[in-house]
């Protein structure tokens, strides 16, 4: 479950301070530091990270380039060095030009009482490159419409970021370990068709 961060009127996942063992960077695309408070990869380094991912080199060497550990972890740090989580950058959205974390969305509709469990996913849109499309998992004995949570959405975060597309299922897929698996959700949305930033 995400939390506001009272600072950028946004929610995400508060990761603290790095501890004295490990050093953190946040960084652009090309692992270049980002100014505090902008949002880019996390980056550890330290005795505690990992040696590489077991018979798997290829992927070994493109997590632990340079010599730091590239989490995939969308996040921002502030003077201070707390380190603020927004999203799984994999699951980050791009539409109209707008960077849409899912998580946040995610928080937002699970607020609603009528909400079990939600994912939310970039799904290809003609004008927008992509569109904010949540998958929602209503609870047993409870029911909501889309105009509901629509307008819930709409009152809790910037239009941008409400879903523009719904559909309601009874279950999602998971993970052994319980995680829902949003590459499943997004594969038939995408399948022969060039991902594309609108």
């Amino acid at each position: 479950m995400c939390s506001w961060d009272p600072w950028r009127g946004s929610f995400g996942r508060g990761g603290g301070r790095a501890v004295s063992i490990a050093e953190l960077r946040v960084v652009d695309p090309e692992d270049r530091d980002v100014v505090l408070g902008t949002v880019g990869e996390v980056l550890v380094r330290g005795p505690h990270v990992m040696k590489g991912y077991w018979n798997k080199p290829e992927l070994t060497a493109e997590a632990l380039r340079g010599g730091w550990m590239h989490t995939g972890d969308g996040a921002y740090l502030y003077e201070d060095g707390y380190l603020f989580i927004v999203d799984r950058l994999k699951d980050m959205i791009f539409s109209g030009g707008e960077n849409v974390y899912s998580a946040e969305v995610e928080n937002v509709l699970m607020q609603h009482p009528s909400v079990a469990m939600c994912a939310v996913i970039g799904v290809p849109d003609e004008k927008w490159g992509e569109r904010v499309h949540a998958v929602i998992v209503c609870r047993a004995g409870q029911s909501v419409t889309e105009a509901e949570l629509l307008t819930h959405c709409h009152a809790v975060i910037a239009n941008y970021k409400a879903p523009r597309s719904l559909e309601f299922r009874t279950e999602l897929p998971l993970s052994g370990a319980g995680k829902i698996l949003k590459k499943d959700l997004r594969e038939p949305f995408w399948k022969g068709v060039e991902r594309r930033i609108g």
